[in-house]
């Protein structure tokens, strides 16, 4: 399934930061940053359970925020870009 996972991570103490470089290494783990915070990915079920555990250890439920939301259908059909887009296409042909 394709995922969008967004976050924001109060980053005005240290450990905020922490926080904040341990939800993006995680995510980085799972799919393609898209936008600074920001990622998309293709999980199978099992693959979100374990990534949300993974986020919700991590984020402080009270100063931070996590959003995963399901892409129905195609990705060209769910998403709309504009401008600098960082997706790639893995599962298509790779051009060299």
């Amino acid at each position: 399934m394709d995922i969008i996972v967004c976050y924001d991570v109060n980053t005005e103490t240290p450990e905020g930061r922490k926080r904040l470089r341990r939800v993006a290494k995680a995510c980085e783990g799972s799919g393609q940053r898209v936008q600074f915070s920001v990622f998309e990915c293709s999980l199978s079920d099992s693959n979100l359970q374990r990534l949300r555990g993974k986020l919700l250890d991590i984020i402080d439920k009270e100063q931070d925020s996590l959003r995963i939301y399901r892409l129905v259908g195609d990705r060209a059909q769910s998403v709309e870009a504009h401008g600098r887009d960082r997706y790639v296409d893995f599962s298509g042909p790779l051009v060299l």
